[in-house]
């Protein structure tokens, strides 16, 4: 039951990091042969890495070193992949968490540098007029000097509302890029001091390989050395339904029986005696049959 349980687990695993390199392999390549190739690729990695040591561990030693080697290698390509696959599915979820900031509709006239700047000529024509000395009638200077300080006003009222826009744009943008990240990932960053970017990559990793792991060890546990015949005759014997017997015994089974040996059988558990008579009445034959079956069975006896 723990073998059948270990290879239900085992298949689950198999089947989950196959996914994961397959939609890896979809993202990386660009054209359509490019995908499937690294889609089969994935798949052959993923297999090796989870059955070699189980199959392996039956072979020579020369065998198993090479698979030894082969398998550490499938596992680096395996936990890569996987790796690959992380990543990308928390650039998709940090982007449709960036996707979901509501952003308000600010968009001011004119940009700041072009209100900075009509501001510093308003400035200068104030400074001129206020070196200006009236000596008559000062009326149209002081109106002009009025109206160039309402216009220095309003341009500082505009800059002060193009600032505003500007900061929240960059709270908006501050909120998206911290959506970007998953909020574990953050308070890790923080806590290691690691940025998010490597704690990502090491997360990753770390999910891949005790992925790999657990599979390899689900399989180890569910194949036995002598591979799949093994855990098939194993499975029919515990049930009960298909018995397969060692060719001896089954030479011994299919050898037919003679009436000899029947009876010999049949005098050892007492039911018959092993007297002419009682042979002629058990069997029901002539009494010359009766004497030749004793006798056969008197020189049978060793």
């Amino acid at each position: 039951m723990t073998r059948r349980s270990a290879l239900v687990l085992a298949a689950v695993a198999t089947s989950t990091a196959v996914c994961m390199s397959i939609l890896a392999g979809w993202q990386r390549g660009g054209w359509i042969t490019e995908r499937l190739v690294w889609v089969a690729v994935g798949i052959v990695l993923v297999a090796g890495a989870h059955l070699l040591p189980a199959l392996c561990r039956s072979t020579p030693l020369l065998i198993r070193g090479a698979g030894t080697l082969l398998w550490m290698a499938s596992m680096a390509t395996a936990c890569y992949g996987h790796a690959t696959f992380f990543l990308l599915a928390q650039q998709h979820a940090g982007g449709l968490r960036a996707a979901s900031v509501f952003a308000p509709p600010i968009s001011p006239r004119r940009s700041l540098t072009i209100v900075m700047d009509e501001r510093a000529k308003v400035v200068g024509q104030l400074a001129t007029l206020r070196t200006r000395r009236c000596v008559h009638d000062c009326t149209l200077l002081d109106g002009r000097r009025a109206t160039l300080t309402a216009r220095i006003d309003a341009l500082d009222a505009e800059a002060a509302e193009v600032r505003r826009a500007q900061a929240e744009a960059d709270r908006v943008m501050g909120q998206r890029d911290s959506a970007m990240t998953d909020p574990v990932t953050t308070g890790l960053a923080t806590v290691t001091g690691m940025t998010a970017l490597h704690l990502e990559l090491v997360a990753g990793l770390g999910f891949a390989l005790v992925l790999e792991c657990l599979a390899c060890l689900l399989w180890w546990i569910a194949l036995p050395p002598d591979g799949w015949l093994a855990t098939v005759k194993n499975d029919h014997d515990a049930s009960g339904e298909v018995v397969v017997a060692p060719p001896e015994s089954l030479a011994t089974v299919t050898e037919p029986e003679t009436e000899v040996t029947k009876l010999a059988r049949e005098i050892e558990a007492g039911l018959a005696r092993p007297t002419v008579a009682d042979i002629r009445r058990h069997l029901r034959c002539s009494q010359a049959k009766a004497a030749v079956l004793r006798r056969q069975l008197v020189q049978s006896k060793p």
